[in-house]
Protein backbone atom coordinates (compact mmCIF):
# COMPACT_ATOMS: atom_id res chain seq x y z
CA UNK A 1 0.00 0.00 0.00
CA UNK A 2 1.55 3.57 -1.08
CA UNK A 3 1.71 5.76 1.62
CA UNK A 4 1.00 8.96 -1.20
CA UNK A 5 -1.58 7.31 -3.06
CA UNK A 6 -4.11 4.87 -0.54
CA UNK A 7 -4.41 1.59 -1.89
CA UNK A 8 -2.64 2.25 -4.82
CA UNK A 9 0.23 -0.73 -5.75
CA UNK A 10 3.87 0.55 -5.33
CA UNK A 11 7.17 0.27 -6.32
CA UNK A 12 9.41 1.21 -4.22
CA UNK A 13 13.06 2.12 -5.91
CA UNK A 14 16.19 1.81 -3.78
CA UNK A 15 19.11 4.49 -4.33
CA UNK A 16 22.19 3.19 -4.04
CA UNK A 17 23.64 6.83 -5.35
CA UNK A 18 22.66 5.94 -9.07
CA UNK A 19 22.39 8.62 -11.72
CA UNK A 20 19.69 7.09 -13.08
CA UNK A 21 17.70 6.20 -10.15
CA UNK A 22 14.84 9.06 -11.13
CA UNK A 23 15.25 7.75 -14.28
CA UNK A 24 13.87 4.14 -13.04
CA UNK A 25 11.30 5.75 -11.12
CA UNK A 26 9.82 7.29 -14.25
CA UNK A 27 9.50 3.93 -16.36
CA UNK A 28 7.95 2.50 -13.64
CA UNK A 29 5.28 5.06 -14.02
CA UNK A 30 5.20 4.93 -17.57
CA UNK A 31 4.59 1.28 -17.12
CA UNK A 32 1.34 2.65 -15.80
CA UNK A 33 2.85 1.98 -11.92
CA UNK A 34 3.11 4.12 -9.38
CA UNK A 35 7.00 4.31 -7.96
CA UNK A 36 8.80 5.81 -5.10
CA UNK A 37 12.09 6.40 -4.80
CA UNK A 38 13.76 5.63 -0.66
CA UNK A 39 17.40 5.47 0.76
CA UNK A 40 19.12 2.21 -0.32
CA UNK A 41 19.22 1.77 3.80
CA UNK A 42 15.88 1.50 4.56
CA UNK A 43 15.16 -1.28 7.04
CA UNK A 44 12.93 -4.73 6.50
CA UNK A 45 10.62 -3.43 8.66
CA UNK A 46 9.72 -0.30 6.84
CA UNK A 47 9.36 -2.17 3.95
CA UNK A 48 6.98 -4.76 5.21
CA UNK A 49 5.11 -1.60 6.78
CA UNK A 50 4.92 -0.09 3.54
CA UNK A 51 3.78 -3.51 1.87
CA UNK A 52 5.25 -2.95 -1.38
CA UNK A 53 4.00 -4.42 -4.58
CA UNK A 54 7.72 -5.00 -5.57
CA UNK A 55 11.37 -3.41 -5.32
CA UNK A 56 13.84 -2.49 -7.33
CA UNK A 57 17.48 -1.54 -6.06
CA UNK A 58 19.18 0.75 -8.60
CA UNK A 59 22.45 1.09 -10.10
CA UNK A 60 25.23 3.43 -8.33
CA UNK A 61 28.70 4.64 -8.67
CA UNK A 62 30.85 2.22 -6.12
CA UNK A 63 32.09 -0.43 -5.92
CA UNK A 64 30.82 -3.02 -3.59
CA UNK A 65 33.68 -2.95 -1.64
CA UNK A 66 34.61 0.17 -1.02
CA UNK A 67 34.92 1.20 2.53
CA UNK A 68 32.54 3.81 2.48
CA UNK A 69 29.76 1.60 0.08
CA UNK A 70 26.23 1.52 0.44
CA UNK A 71 24.58 -1.51 1.31
CA UNK A 72 20.99 -2.20 1.78
CA UNK A 73 19.58 -4.01 4.84
CA UNK A 74 20.02 -7.96 3.06
CA UNK A 75 16.38 -8.98 5.17
CA UNK A 76 14.70 -7.16 2.48
CA UNK A 77 15.53 -9.79 0.35
CA UNK A 78 13.76 -12.55 2.53
CA UNK A 79 10.25 -10.74 2.40
CA UNK A 80 8.87 -12.80 -0.46
CA UNK A 81 8.33 -9.49 -2.16
CA UNK A 82 9.46 -9.48 -5.84
CA UNK A 83 12.99 -7.96 -6.63
CA UNK A 84 14.73 -6.76 -9.43
CA UNK A 85 18.01 -5.46 -9.59
CA UNK A 86 20.46 -3.21 -11.63
CA UNK A 87 24.03 -2.95 -12.44
CA UNK A 88 25.16 -2.48 -8.20
CA UNK A 89 21.86 -4.13 -7.80
CA UNK A 90 23.02 -7.13 -8.87
CA UNK A 91 25.97 -7.02 -7.31
CA UNK A 92 24.63 -6.46 -4.29
CA UNK A 93 21.67 -9.25 -4.25
CA UNK A 94 25.17 -11.32 -4.81
CA UNK A 95 27.17 -10.02 -2.23
CA UNK A 96 24.41 -11.13 0.21
CA UNK A 97 22.92 -14.13 -1.03
CA UNK A 98 26.38 -16.20 -1.67
CA UNK A 99 27.53 -15.19 -4.80
CA UNK A 100 31.00 -14.18 -6.19
CA UNK A 101 31.43 -10.42 -7.60
CA UNK A 102 35.38 -10.35 -7.88
CA UNK A 103 37.29 -6.93 -8.24
CA UNK A 104 38.21 -6.66 -11.51
CA UNK A 105 40.26 -4.22 -14.41
CA UNK A 106 38.24 -4.84 -16.75
CA UNK A 107 34.81 -2.26 -17.29
CA UNK A 108 32.01 -2.67 -19.99
CA UNK A 109 30.62 0.79 -21.02
CA UNK A 110 28.13 0.90 -23.69
CA UNK A 111 26.32 -0.63 -26.28
CA UNK A 112 27.04 -4.64 -25.34
CA UNK A 113 25.87 -6.85 -27.10
CA UNK A 114 23.28 -9.03 -24.83
CA UNK A 115 22.62 -13.19 -25.58
CA UNK A 116 19.71 -14.76 -23.64
CA UNK A 117 20.83 -18.17 -22.50
CA UNK A 118 18.00 -19.58 -20.61
CA UNK A 119 14.94 -19.28 -23.33
CA UNK A 120 12.31 -20.01 -20.47
CA UNK A 121 13.68 -17.17 -18.61
CA UNK A 122 10.42 -15.80 -16.63
CA UNK A 123 12.28 -12.28 -16.80
CA UNK A 124 13.65 -12.31 -20.63
CA UNK A 125 10.36 -13.62 -21.86
CA UNK A 126 10.04 -11.79 -24.82
CA UNK A 127 13.55 -10.19 -25.43
CA UNK A 128 15.06 -11.85 -28.95
CA UNK A 129 17.92 -14.18 -28.45
CA UNK A 130 20.56 -11.19 -29.39
CA UNK A 131 19.63 -7.61 -28.48
CA UNK A 132 21.50 -4.84 -27.91
CA UNK A 133 22.06 -3.29 -24.24
CA UNK A 134 23.50 -0.61 -22.20
CA UNK A 135 26.10 -1.24 -19.82
CA UNK A 136 28.28 0.91 -17.36
CA UNK A 137 30.33 -0.92 -14.57
CA UNK A 138 33.62 -2.38 -13.40
CA UNK A 139 32.85 -5.12 -11.17
CA UNK A 140 30.44 -7.57 -12.09
CA UNK A 141 29.19 -10.93 -10.80
CA UNK A 142 31.02 -13.89 -11.99
CA UNK A 143 29.13 -16.72 -10.32
CA UNK A 144 25.42 -16.55 -9.45
CA UNK A 145 24.25 -17.21 -5.72
CA UNK A 146 22.60 -20.16 -5.15
CA UNK A 147 19.30 -20.78 -6.33
CA UNK A 148 19.66 -18.46 -9.10
CA UNK A 149 20.17 -19.52 -13.12
CA UNK A 150 22.09 -16.89 -15.26
CA UNK A 151 19.82 -16.24 -18.47
CA UNK A 152 21.94 -13.79 -20.32
CA UNK A 153 25.46 -12.74 -21.21
CA UNK A 154 27.29 -10.45 -23.10
CA UNK A 155 31.08 -10.84 -24.67
CA UNK A 156 32.60 -9.85 -21.21
CA UNK A 157 30.26 -10.33 -18.99
CA UNK A 158 29.23 -14.00 -17.41
CA UNK A 159 26.43 -12.72 -15.71
CA UNK A 160 24.43 -10.11 -17.31
CA UNK A 161 21.12 -11.48 -15.95
CA UNK A 162 20.00 -13.58 -13.32
CA UNK A 163 17.04 -15.03 -11.63
CA UNK A 164 15.18 -17.27 -8.97
CA UNK A 165 12.33 -17.72 -9.40
CA UNK A 166 11.55 -19.34 -6.03
CA UNK A 167 11.91 -16.97 -4.24
CA UNK A 168 11.37 -13.98 -6.76
CA UNK A 169 14.60 -12.45 -7.57
CA UNK A 170 15.45 -11.20 -10.72
CA UNK A 171 18.75 -8.88 -11.94
CA UNK A 172 20.64 -7.31 -14.45
CA UNK A 173 24.17 -6.03 -15.07
CA UNK A 174 23.27 -4.15 -17.73
CA UNK A 175 20.32 -1.08 -17.22
CA UNK A 176 16.93 -1.62 -18.51
CA UNK A 177 15.69 2.04 -17.73
CA UNK A 178 18.12 3.39 -20.00
CA UNK A 179 16.54 3.98 -23.67
CA UNK A 180 19.78 2.12 -25.32
CA UNK A 181 18.44 -0.71 -24.04
CA UNK A 182 16.59 -2.30 -26.81
CA UNK A 183 14.23 -4.45 -25.25
CA UNK A 184 14.80 -2.45 -22.11
CA UNK A 185 10.90 -0.82 -21.20
CA UNK A 186 9.60 -4.34 -22.05
CA UNK A 187 11.87 -6.20 -19.60
CA UNK A 188 10.65 -3.39 -16.78
CA UNK A 189 6.99 -4.33 -17.89
CA UNK A 190 7.04 -7.84 -17.64
CA UNK A 191 8.60 -7.55 -13.73
CA UNK A 192 5.94 -5.28 -12.87
CA UNK A 193 3.02 -6.89 -15.01
CA UNK A 194 3.46 -10.34 -15.35
CA UNK A 195 6.09 -11.34 -12.58
CA UNK A 196 4.94 -8.99 -9.63
CA UNK A 197 1.36 -9.30 -10.70
CA UNK A 198 1.06 -5.36 -10.86
CA UNK A 199 -2.02 -4.31 -13.11
CA UNK A 200 -1.09 -1.36 -15.01
CA UNK A 201 -4.09 0.85 -13.49
CA UNK A 202 -2.30 4.24 -12.15
CA UNK A 203 -3.41 7.09 -14.63
CA UNK A 204 -3.88 11.14 -14.13
CA UNK A 205 -7.86 10.71 -13.70
CA UNK A 206 -6.35 7.91 -10.34
CA UNK A 207 -3.47 11.02 -9.46
CA UNK A 208 -6.59 13.65 -9.77
CA UNK A 209 -9.08 11.88 -7.53
CA UNK A 210 -6.91 10.29 -5.12
CA UNK A 211 -4.70 13.90 -4.61
CA UNK A 212 -8.23 16.07 -4.40
CA UNK A 213 -9.32 13.55 -1.53
CA UNK A 214 -6.01 13.73 0.21
CA UNK A 215 -6.18 17.68 0.10
CA UNK A 216 -9.87 17.98 1.27
CA UNK A 217 -8.47 15.36 4.41
CA UNK A 218 -6.05 17.77 4.90
CA UNK A 219 -7.05 21.11 4.58
CA UNK A 220 -10.83 20.67 6.12
CA UNK A 221 -12.90 23.87 6.09
CA UNK A 222 -9.58 25.91 6.39
CA UNK A 223 -8.18 28.18 3.54
CA UNK A 224 -5.69 28.21 1.30
CA UNK A 225 -3.17 30.92 -0.16
CA UNK A 226 -1.20 29.93 -3.30
CA UNK A 227 1.56 32.40 -5.25
CA UNK A 228 0.48 31.69 -8.83
CA UNK A 229 2.98 32.87 -11.49
CA UNK A 230 1.71 31.46 -14.33
CA UNK A 231 4.10 28.75 -15.47
CA UNK A 232 2.98 25.23 -15.07
CA UNK A 233 3.90 24.38 -11.65
CA UNK A 234 1.84 26.97 -9.89
CA UNK A 235 -0.76 26.56 -12.72
CA UNK A 236 -1.61 23.06 -11.75
CA UNK A 237 -1.50 23.45 -7.97
CA UNK A 238 -3.63 26.12 -8.59
CA UNK A 239 -6.30 24.48 -10.51
CA UNK A 240 -5.75 21.32 -9.01
CA UNK A 241 -6.55 22.69 -5.17
CA UNK A 242 -9.82 24.67 -7.07
CA UNK A 243 -11.31 21.33 -8.04
CA UNK A 244 -10.70 20.11 -4.39
CA UNK A 245 -11.55 22.70 -1.76
CA UNK A 246 -13.30 25.66 -4.55
CA UNK A 247 -13.62 29.13 -2.88
CA UNK A 248 -11.13 28.10 0.16
CA UNK A 249 -8.60 28.87 -2.48
CA UNK A 250 -7.11 32.54 -2.90
CA UNK A 251 -4.29 32.67 -5.84
CA UNK A 252 -2.18 35.96 -5.77
CA UNK A 253 -0.65 36.42 -9.04
CA UNK A 254 2.37 38.99 -8.29
CA UNK A 255 2.87 40.46 -11.92
CA UNK A 256 6.38 41.93 -11.40
CA UNK A 257 6.43 43.23 -15.10
CA UNK A 258 8.96 40.79 -16.48
CA UNK A 259 6.46 38.37 -17.73
CA UNK A 260 7.14 37.77 -21.90
CA UNK A 261 4.38 39.43 -24.00
CA UNK A 262 0.36 39.32 -23.07
CA UNK A 263 1.35 36.34 -19.90
CA UNK A 264 0.16 38.42 -17.75
CA UNK A 265 -3.03 38.97 -19.19
CA UNK A 266 -3.49 35.21 -19.89
CA UNK A 267 -2.77 33.89 -16.49
CA UNK A 268 -6.05 35.95 -15.43
CA UNK A 269 -8.12 35.53 -18.26
CA UNK A 270 -7.31 31.80 -17.49
CA UNK A 271 -7.74 31.76 -13.88
CA UNK A 272 -10.50 34.71 -12.85
CA UNK A 273 -12.50 34.29 -16.10
CA UNK A 274 -12.05 30.08 -16.92
CA UNK A 275 -11.69 28.74 -13.81
CA UNK A 276 -13.47 31.27 -11.55
CA UNK A 277 -10.69 30.76 -9.16
CA UNK A 278 -10.73 33.55 -6.41
CA UNK A 279 -7.56 35.70 -7.78
CA UNK A 280 -5.80 38.86 -6.72
CA UNK A 281 -3.79 40.71 -9.35
CA UNK A 282 -0.96 42.61 -7.72
CA UNK A 283 0.37 45.12 -10.11
CA UNK A 284 4.13 45.68 -9.04
CA UNK A 285 5.67 46.53 -12.23
CA UNK A 286 6.82 50.08 -11.38
CA UNK A 287 7.83 49.01 -7.43
CA UNK A 288 10.39 46.71 -8.86
CA UNK A 289 11.32 48.62 -11.77
CA UNK A 290 12.52 51.35 -9.02
CA UNK A 291 14.24 49.00 -6.89
CA UNK A 292 16.05 47.11 -9.98
CA UNK A 293 17.48 50.87 -11.06
CA UNK A 294 20.92 51.20 -11.82
CA UNK A 295 21.97 47.48 -10.95
CA UNK A 296 23.84 45.39 -13.43
CA UNK A 297 25.10 42.66 -10.94
CA UNK A 298 22.78 39.52 -12.05
CA UNK A 299 22.93 38.28 -8.83
CA UNK A 300 21.96 41.70 -7.05
CA UNK A 301 19.19 41.15 -9.55
CA UNK A 302 18.25 37.97 -8.76
CA UNK A 303 18.25 38.64 -5.02
CA UNK A 304 15.65 42.19 -5.25
CA UNK A 305 13.12 40.56 -7.57
CA UNK A 306 13.24 37.57 -5.24
CA UNK A 307 12.65 39.23 -1.75
CA UNK A 308 10.36 41.73 -3.22
CA UNK A 309 8.42 39.01 -4.57
CA UNK A 310 7.97 37.32 -0.92
CA UNK A 311 7.42 41.34 0.46
CA UNK A 312 4.35 41.85 -1.84
CA UNK A 313 2.83 37.96 -2.06
CA UNK A 314 2.88 38.33 2.30
CA UNK A 315 1.37 42.28 2.14
CA UNK A 316 -1.59 40.61 0.11
CA UNK A 317 -1.62 37.50 2.24
CA UNK A 318 -1.96 39.57 5.88
CA UNK A 319 -4.92 40.76 4.22
CA UNK A 320 -6.70 37.71 3.95
CA UNK A 321 -8.59 36.35 6.74
CA UNK A 322 -8.56 32.79 7.90
CA UNK A 323 -5.82 31.51 6.06
CA UNK A 324 -3.77 28.94 7.12
CA UNK A 325 -2.42 27.15 4.55
CA UNK A 326 0.54 27.85 1.53
CA UNK A 327 0.72 25.93 -1.37
CA UNK A 328 3.35 25.95 -3.29
CA UNK A 329 4.37 23.56 -6.22
CA UNK A 330 7.16 21.36 -5.29
CA UNK A 331 7.65 19.06 -7.09
CA UNK A 332 9.35 14.86 -6.65
CA UNK A 333 12.58 15.69 -8.14
CA UNK A 334 13.15 18.77 -5.90
CA UNK A 335 12.45 16.74 -2.86
CA UNK A 336 14.77 13.78 -3.82
CA UNK A 337 17.62 16.56 -4.81
CA UNK A 338 16.98 18.22 -1.15
CA UNK A 339 17.21 14.95 0.90
CA UNK A 340 19.48 12.06 -1.28
CA UNK A 341 22.15 11.07 0.83
CA UNK A 342 23.74 8.67 -1.45
CA UNK A 343 24.28 11.15 -4.46
CA UNK A 344 25.83 14.73 -4.37
CA UNK A 345 23.71 17.79 -3.60
CA UNK A 346 22.35 19.45 -6.89
CA UNK A 347 20.29 22.39 -5.48
CA UNK A 348 19.13 23.45 -2.53
CA UNK A 349 15.26 22.92 -2.23
CA UNK A 350 14.11 26.34 -4.81
CA UNK A 351 10.51 26.33 -2.98
CA UNK A 352 11.58 27.46 0.38
CA UNK A 353 9.91 30.16 1.66
CA UNK A 354 10.91 32.96 3.82
CA UNK A 355 8.68 33.61 6.11
CA UNK A 356 9.12 36.92 7.50
CA UNK A 357 8.89 37.40 11.85
CA UNK A 358 5.35 36.64 12.78
CA UNK A 359 4.10 34.92 9.87
CA UNK A 360 3.61 31.41 9.31
CA UNK A 361 1.04 28.79 7.32
CA UNK A 362 1.16 25.42 7.02
CA UNK A 363 2.52 23.78 3.32
CA UNK A 364 0.91 22.06 0.93
CA UNK A 365 2.54 20.17 -1.64
CA UNK A 366 -0.24 18.80 -4.03
CA UNK A 367 2.53 17.67 -6.63
CA UNK A 368 5.44 16.42 -4.60
CA UNK A 369 5.23 13.15 -5.83
CA UNK A 370 5.23 13.95 -9.54
CA UNK A 371 7.60 14.31 -12.48
CA UNK A 372 7.82 17.33 -14.54
CA UNK A 373 6.08 15.49 -17.64
CA UNK A 374 3.18 14.25 -15.20
CA UNK A 375 2.45 17.11 -13.86
CA UNK A 376 1.77 18.58 -17.27
CA UNK A 377 -0.42 15.61 -17.97
CA UNK A 378 -2.20 16.40 -15.05
CA UNK A 379 -2.54 19.76 -16.15
CA UNK A 380 -4.26 19.03 -19.37
CA UNK A 381 -6.55 16.63 -17.52
CA UNK A 382 -7.49 19.28 -15.72
CA UNK A 383 -8.70 21.59 -18.87
CA UNK A 384 -5.60 24.21 -18.57
CA UNK A 385 -4.44 25.92 -22.06
CA UNK A 386 -1.85 24.33 -24.11
CA UNK A 387 -0.02 27.71 -23.69
CA UNK A 388 0.23 26.99 -19.96
CA UNK A 389 0.55 23.28 -19.56
CA UNK A 390 3.50 23.29 -22.26
CA UNK A 391 4.83 26.83 -21.80
CA UNK A 392 8.84 26.70 -21.70
CA UNK A 393 11.26 26.67 -18.47
CA UNK A 394 11.09 30.60 -17.80
CA UNK A 395 13.24 31.84 -15.01
CA UNK A 396 11.81 33.50 -11.36
CA UNK A 397 13.30 36.54 -11.84
CA UNK A 398 11.47 36.71 -15.97
CA UNK A 399 13.21 38.87 -18.58
CA UNK A 400 15.73 40.30 -15.87
CA UNK A 401 18.00 37.13 -16.11
CA UNK A 402 17.63 37.87 -20.11
CA UNK A 403 17.95 41.62 -20.14
CA UNK A 404 22.54 41.75 -19.61
CA UNK A 405 23.03 45.19 -17.37
CA UNK A 406 20.32 47.37 -15.82
CA UNK A 407 16.89 46.21 -16.55
CA UNK A 408 14.59 49.56 -17.91
CA UNK A 409 11.18 50.00 -19.09
CA UNK A 410 12.45 50.36 -22.61
CA UNK A 411 14.57 47.48 -22.58
CA UNK A 412 11.83 45.19 -21.21
CA UNK A 413 9.25 46.49 -24.60
CA UNK A 414 12.14 45.74 -26.64
CA UNK A 415 13.00 42.24 -25.50
CA UNK A 416 9.39 41.32 -25.12
CA UNK A 417 8.46 42.25 -28.68
CA UNK A 418 11.72 40.15 -30.16
CA UNK A 419 10.87 37.04 -27.96
CA UNK A 420 7.30 36.77 -29.00
CA UNK A 421 8.48 36.94 -32.74
CA UNK A 422 10.89 34.36 -31.95
CA UNK A 423 9.15 32.11 -29.85
CA UNK A 424 5.96 32.40 -32.63
CA UNK A 425 8.25 31.70 -35.90
CA UNK A 426 10.08 28.69 -33.95
CA UNK A 427 6.79 27.64 -32.81
CA UNK A 428 4.80 27.31 -36.47
CA UNK A 429 8.32 25.17 -37.54
CA UNK A 430 8.66 22.81 -34.44
CA UNK A 431 5.96 21.33 -34.46
CA UNK A 432 7.20 17.96 -33.36
CA UNK A 433 8.35 20.19 -30.16
CA UNK A 434 11.80 18.73 -30.95
CA UNK A 435 13.55 22.02 -29.80
CA UNK A 436 13.50 22.25 -25.77
CA UNK A 437 13.51 26.31 -25.21
CA UNK A 438 13.91 29.26 -27.64
CA UNK A 439 14.33 33.14 -26.52
CA UNK A 440 15.72 36.08 -26.97
CA UNK A 441 18.33 37.74 -25.13
CA UNK A 442 18.69 41.74 -24.83
CA UNK A 443 22.83 42.28 -24.40
CA UNK A 444 23.82 45.22 -22.88
CA UNK A 445 25.93 46.85 -26.04
CA UNK A 446 25.11 48.65 -29.27
CA UNK A 447 26.80 48.46 -32.59
CA UNK A 448 26.34 50.40 -36.02
CA UNK A 449 23.92 49.69 -38.43
CA UNK A 450 22.42 51.04 -41.59
CA UNK A 451 18.53 50.86 -42.25
CA UNK A 452 17.49 52.85 -45.61
CA UNK A 453 19.83 55.68 -46.34
CA UNK A 454 20.75 56.50 -42.59
CA UNK A 455 23.06 55.21 -40.06
CA UNK A 456 21.93 53.61 -36.71
CA UNK A 457 23.51 52.77 -33.08
CA UNK A 458 21.21 50.03 -32.05
CA UNK A 459 21.05 46.63 -30.02
CA UNK A 460 21.64 42.85 -31.14
CA UNK A 461 19.20 40.43 -29.76
CA UNK A 462 20.78 36.84 -29.35
CA UNK A 463 18.44 34.48 -30.04
CA UNK A 464 19.35 31.08 -27.75
CA UNK A 465 17.32 27.66 -28.71
CA UNK A 466 18.67 24.83 -27.48
CA UNK A 467 17.95 21.06 -27.88
CA UNK A 468 17.77 18.51 -24.39
CA UNK A 469 16.22 16.14 -22.44
CA UNK A 470 16.47 17.53 -19.12
CA UNK A 471 18.23 20.24 -19.13
CA UNK A 472 21.21 19.06 -17.25
CA UNK A 473 23.13 19.26 -20.67
CA UNK A 474 21.91 20.98 -24.35
CA UNK A 475 23.35 21.39 -27.60
CA UNK A 476 22.20 24.45 -29.28
CA UNK A 477 19.57 23.59 -32.10
CA UNK A 478 20.25 23.28 -35.83
CA UNK A 479 17.73 25.29 -36.96
CA UNK A 480 17.05 25.98 -40.82
CA UNK A 481 18.51 28.86 -42.45
CA UNK A 482 15.43 29.83 -43.85
CA UNK A 483 14.01 30.25 -40.28
CA UNK A 484 16.93 32.03 -38.83
CA UNK A 485 16.54 34.24 -42.06
CA UNK A 486 13.04 35.08 -41.41
CA UNK A 487 13.10 35.58 -37.47
CA UNK A 488 16.07 38.53 -37.98
CA UNK A 489 14.35 40.57 -40.78
CA UNK A 490 11.34 40.30 -38.51
CA UNK A 491 12.53 41.22 -35.53
CA UNK A 492 15.30 44.30 -37.35
CA UNK A 493 11.39 45.44 -39.43
CA UNK A 494 9.25 45.18 -36.37
CA UNK A 495 11.17 45.99 -33.27
CA UNK A 496 12.10 49.25 -32.90
CA UNK A 497 15.97 50.11 -31.55
CA UNK A 498 17.05 46.59 -32.82
CA UNK A 499 19.86 46.29 -35.84
CA UNK A 500 21.47 43.37 -35.39
CA UNK A 501 19.98 39.76 -35.21
CA UNK A 502 22.78 37.07 -33.83
CA UNK A 503 22.46 33.23 -32.91
CA UNK A 504 24.31 31.39 -29.74
CA UNK A 505 25.98 28.35 -31.35
CA UNK A 506 27.29 27.56 -27.64
CA UNK A 507 26.25 23.79 -26.07
CA UNK A 508 25.92 23.22 -22.37
CA UNK A 509 28.90 22.24 -20.84
CA UNK A 510 30.54 25.28 -21.38
CA UNK A 511 27.73 27.20 -21.21
CA UNK A 512 24.26 27.49 -19.78
CA UNK A 513 21.03 27.73 -21.21
CA UNK A 514 20.39 31.12 -19.53
CA UNK A 515 23.16 33.77 -20.05
CA UNK A 516 23.16 35.07 -16.98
Amino acid sequence: MSDAYGDQPTVLVLDFGAQYAQLIARRVREARVYSEIVPYDITAEEVARRAPAAIILSGGPSSVYAQDAPHMDPRVLDLGIPVLGFCYGIQEMALHLGGQVPRTDVGEYGFAELVVTDPHSELLAGVPHISQCWMSHRDSVSVAPPGFSVIARTPTTAVAAMEDRSRRLYATQFHPEVAHTEYGQHIIRTFLHDIAGIAPAWTMVNIIDETVERVREQVGHDRVICALSGGVDSSVVAALLHRAIGDQLTCVFVDHGLLRLDEAEQVVRTFRDQFHIDLVHVQAQDRYLALLEGITDPEKKRRIIGEEFWRVFFEEAEKLEGVRWLAQGTLYPDVIESGNKTAATIKSHHNLIPFPPGVHFELIEPLKTLFKDEVRAVGSELGLPDEIVHRQPFPGPGLAVRIIGEVTREKLDTLRRADAIIREEIDAWDTSHSVWQYFGVLPDIRSVGVMGDERTYGHPIIIRAVSSADAMTADWARLPDDLLARMSNRIINEVEGINRVVYDITSKPPGTIEWE
